[in-house]
This record gives structure tokens, sequence and C-alpha cells, in this order.
């Protein structure tokens, strides 16, 4: 009978001591592949895997594409590649990112799901925003074990916060007691494969394609969600809205992925950058209206450069108006939002929301 061998890990901020900690507690002979995606900068290289090898006895290597999945061995994503699994094999890919992020946690963890579904334990770490939560409702679904890291000792605990409210975890535990729970299910037999339906299936099946550079647009994207007035913050592209049970995230027609609350945070952070393009522009302008004017002032033409001077003077004043729009815009999360409203009135009444447009 199968066992739960298969073991997938995601963290973000935070998280790199608790991958110590982890590999820490395993032992050399544990019957199980662990495979792990940490955000990390696209030049950090094979940093991860010497730590991880110098403080735990399992063999831990920088995941290569094709290569064949073996027991006793941990691997760890190549930065600013995706980890997925497929067929006993690993891929590695440069496909779209998720929720901006490259490697992401969710792709790992959906493979995972839809290659091995109950044989899955999957494994959320400290991190902000929620990357993995998607992934860890795919693993429970259809039929995997999901352990969160306990967020009230958690560096950055909004990735094991979303993951406790998306998915409702079986085992929330403290970052020291992760390893021994991964040993103990992983000698546990697992029961026959859960039947999520086939529209399901196709959907899970094509965003893994996506995850490994297949065009988005041929795997029929738009047909899998409700098209929304959203635009992805990362191309532009039209966003189709998915359905999670009571979650909803967003991909658009070339491949890149969104939570509602990473998408949330990344048009706020795109207001402020197009606010300071905003203001470039305008320096722009305002020091060739004044070199104009010198132009002019230099071959006698003192109305036509005190016009230009003046224009310069009224763009300067626009331009510290949007100077200071941009220092008092806000970045948003729906973290920073919930946590602000505990300190908000429990009326209904005293709560009014802006009319819709149109």
């Amino acid at each position: 009978m199968a066992k739960r061998n298969i073991v997938v890990i995601g963290g973000s901020s935070g998280s790199f001591e608790v991958f110590k900690r982890i590999v820490r507690g395993l032992p050399k002979d544990l019957d199980a592949s662990i495979f792990i995606v940490w955000h990390m900068a696209p030049n950090v290289r094979g940093v991860l895997p010497r730590v991880l090898n110098d403080h735990g006895p399992l063999s831990a290597v920088e995941a290569r594409d094709g290569e064949a999945i073996e027991r006793s061995r941990i691997y760890v994503a190549r930065p600013d590649h995706h980890l997925v699994i497929d067929d006993g094999h690993v891929r590695v890919s440069r496909g779209p990112k998720e929720n901006r992020f490259r490697p992401a946690v969710d792709p790992l963890f959906r493979s995972a799901a839809y290659s091995y579904g109950p044989r899955v334990i999957g494994v959320v770490t400290s991190g902000s925003l929620d990357d993995g939560s998607s992934g860890l409702w795919e693993i429970k679904k259809r039929g995997g074990v999901a352990i969160v890291q306990d967020p009230r000792e958690a560096e950055t605990p909004s990735m094991p916060e979303n993951a406790i409210e998306a998915v409702g975890p079986e085992h929330i535990v403290r970052s020291d007691e992760i390893a021994k729970w991964i040993v103990r299910l992983s000698q546990e037999d697992v029961h026959e494969e859960v039947n999520v339906g086939s529209a399901d299936d196709e959907l899970t099946k094509g965003e893994i394609r996506i995850a490994t550079e297949d065009n988005a647009l041929l795997q029929g994207v738009f047909q899998k969600g409700e098209l929304t007035p959203y635009t992805c913050p990362e191309c532009s592209g039209v966003l189709t809205k998915l359905k999670e049970g009571n979650r909803i995230r967003f991909r658009c027609h070339t491949g890149h992925a969104f939570s509602a609350d990473s998408l949330l945070t990344a048009l706020t952070q795109n207001i402020e950058d197009s606010l300071w393009s905003a203001i470039r522009g305008v320096d722009e302008s305002i020091l060739l209206l004044n070199h104009l004017g010198d132009h002019f002032a230099e071959v006698n033409n003192g109305k036509v450069a005190a016009r230009f001077f003046q224009k310069a003077q009224e763009a300067l004043a626009r331009n510290e108006r949007i100077r200071r729009i941009v220092l008092d815009h806000e970045l948003l999360s729906a973290d920073m939002i919930r946590e602000e409203s505990s300190d908000l009135p429990t009326n209904g009444s005293e709560v009014e929301s802006l009319p819709a447009a149109g």
C-alpha cells in the first residue's frame, strides 16, 4: 500500500531558520522525497542546498530539469525558476510568475497534488501575503495532509495565517515540531485517490502546463473562469477570475497568476510606480521649458522666454501636487486591512461604501 512519501514545503521571509530546523529533525533513512520552494532573489545561487546539507542528514540539491525523483533526498527550487513535479520527475521552468514570485509555492503544491493525491504532505511556513494557500487547498482537496507553522511563532505570519484561513489544515504546529509530523505522516498508509471532477482536473492540469512554459492562451484560460475588468500588473493582459471553494484568484491570458491579496498589493504598487513616472515626466518638461526659455532669452526674445519660464513654474506647481499624492499613497494588502479593521466599530450601519461606477 502507498505511503505519504511526497513532502512539499513552501516559505518566504522568516523561513530560512525554519527550513534548518526541519531538516535537522529528519532521519537519514526517511522514506520520502522533499521539495522546497523559498522566495529568493534571482541572483541567490545555491545558498539553501548548502545550508541544508550542513544542518541535516539528507542530501539537498538544487533541482535539475528532468531528473528522476529519489527517496531520502531534498530538491530545492532554483532561483528565478518554478519547481514542478511531473510523473516521477522534477521539472524546472521559467513559466509566468505567480503571486509575483518565481519560484512560487503554488505551482509546486498544485503539481504534487495532481500527480500524487493523498500521498502528499504540504507544509506552509513563515512568509508574507498568501502564496501557497491555493496549492495547499489543492493538496487537501485531493486527499493529502496540510501542515502549517503556528503563526504565533512565525517571524512573518501572513502565509501561515492565510493558509489556515483558506484550508483548515490538520496540523498547526511550531517549527521545531514540523519534522516530527513529517516522519509520522510519512509512515501512514494512504487511501484511494479522491475524485475531484473532470472540470477541476482540467483546470489544474492546465495551470501546471502554464507553469512549465506552455502557452496559457492555448490552455483556454478565458474559458476556465469569469472575465474581469482588471488588468494584469505584470503584462496588462485581461485577468480571468477563478474560484476555489470560497476563495477567488486570478490568471491572465499570458499566464501570470494572482491571489486576491497579491493582486491588491501589486495594483497599489503599480499606482505608486505610475505616479513616480508622472513626476519624472513633469520634471523633464520643466527642464526643457527652462532650457527653451534660456535659449529665447539669449536671442533677445524676452517675451517668448518669459512665457516658457511661466509654463515651467506652472508645471512645477502641478508636480508638487502629484508629489504630495504619491507621498500620501498607501500600499495595501488584505492582511493590513484586516488588521486595521479590528480597531473599527462593528455596527454595520457605521460602514459606508462608495457607489459602483456607472
